[in-house]
């Protein structure tokens, strides 16, 4: 059963972007919370606002107005060497275009964040082969990104969300690349990380996968309407 506390406490979340003399707006007051083992899909149509609500709830840009309480810290005011580190402590990232290094195997390629945790490279190898087998690529983990299919890459991205173990998933769009097939395994592996608790918050414009989440905030002009 879902805590009472919030793991996402957004209050009053405003974003304004300045062009030369012209301020833009985006979200204009965004109020939500998000609680440990929620399953949650932020829908709504392009220019919405959701890719930059998800910016904010990521810790990859900071409000222009408002609150934000991640795991009970405020973190609104931290600087940006104090949020690269809650970023790479708290959150899982899952991106439509997979960002994994080209040059680099999948083992690799999942070993990162632990680089910048500080962790051995004997316990990073080591999880990181254990969460490549979790994710079916027990067989593929020298090969590099050319050599995976794009449900393989979106999966290895998946293992590197997991090494660092955050109780929070960020997936934007995870499904926007892939085949229905492909698609449906990572949709599978989430909801699994789901039921065995992890926090899974999913941008997405597609309703059949907005609709496998337990909840839908829906996003419109900057403001959520639902």
């Amino acid at each position: 059963m879902a805590s009472k506390k919030p793991i996402i406490s957004l209050t009053e979340i405003k974003k304004d972007y300045q062009t030369g003399d012209v301020t833009t707006q985006v979200l204009k007051g965004i109020s939500l919370s998000i609680y440990p083992g929620d399953f949650v899909a932020i829908t709504g149509p392009s220019g919405s606002g959701k890719s930059t609500l998800m910016n904010i709830v990521g810790v990859l840009d900071t409000p222009t107005h408002g609150k934000y309480i991640l795991n009970g810290s405020d973190i609104t005011d931290l600087s940006e060497d104090e949020l690269a580190d809650v970023r790479n402590r708290e959150i899982g990232f899952v991106f439509q275009s997979f960002n994994l290094l080209s040059r680099a195997s999948a083992l690799e390629n999942v070993c990162l964040p632990a680089i910048y945790a500080g962790t051995s490279s004997k316990d990073r190898e080591e999880k990181a082969m254990q969460l490549l087998t979790k994710v079916g690529l027990a067989e593929r983990v020298h090969n590099k990104p050319n050599q995976l299919s794009g449900g393989q890459q979106q999966r290895v991205a998946i293992a590197r969300a997991l090494m660092n173990n955050p109780e929070i998933i960020l997936a934007d769009e995870p499904t926007g690349n892939l085949d229905t097939k492909s698609g449906d395994d990572v949709m599978n592996i989430l909801k699994e990380l789901n039921k065995n608790g992890k926090t899974i918050i999913l941008i997405t414009h597609e309703h059949d996968i907005a609709k496998q989440a337990k909840k839908i905030i829906h996003i419109k002009d900057g403001l959520i309407i639902n």
